[in-house]
């Protein structure tokens, strides 16, 4: 494979690893927040943000995580057939399979970008009593997408290799 192919790839993947790393602890953020909700329900007067905030961090926590589950390989899968395979075969259906992947993401970041555009030319809110600003969000998942396509693209690179007998 070209080098610029192969810098791609370990960029990408080393971009992907960091924010996957930090988005694992996001988790822990939104546990706290509904922690604090069931304290503040239980005790004191409930808070109103607590709910659409515990929503937004497992929004952020599974888009900024998808595309590192993607290059750990850690994503579901049926997998009946495909174990059995060898690496060529499970490479050749892989990458035949993520031009469908590649498809519907670039529509969704299209769907993505769009909205977040409306989001911060209209001041959009949540519907909520809340009514937090919707575009930091939408801007997360935008980002979340985006990095799920460039690990799509550094996979495909990578089953390529593999379909060649290479390894990058």
């Amino acid at each position: 494979m070209p080098k610029a192919i192969r810098v791609f790839v370990h960029a990408v993947e080393a971009l992907n690893r960091r924010v996957g790393r930090f988005a694992m602890y996001l988790i822990f953020a939104m546990l706290g927040v509904l922690l604090y909700s069931s304290i503040s329900k239980t005790f004191f007067v409930p808070a109103v943000w607590t709910l659409e905030s515990a929503q937004f961090l497992m929004v952020a926590y599974f888009l900024l995580g998808g595309a590192y589950s993607m290059q750990l390989d850690a994503h579901v899968r049926m997998d009946l057939f495909y174990c059995r395979w060898s690496a060529k075969t499970r490479a050749a259906i892989d990458v035949l399979t993520i031009g469908f992947l590649l498809f519907y993401l670039v529509l969704l970041l299209y769907g993505g970008l769009s909205s977040t555009l409306y989001a911060l030319e209209y001041n959009e809110t949540s519907y909520s009593s809340w009514a937090p600003a919707m575009a930091p969000i939408k801007i997360v998942m935008c980002v979340g997408i985006a990095l799920m396509l460039l690990q799509a693209i550094a996979t495909l690179f990578r089953d390529i290799a593999v379909m060649r007998g290479e390894s990058l």
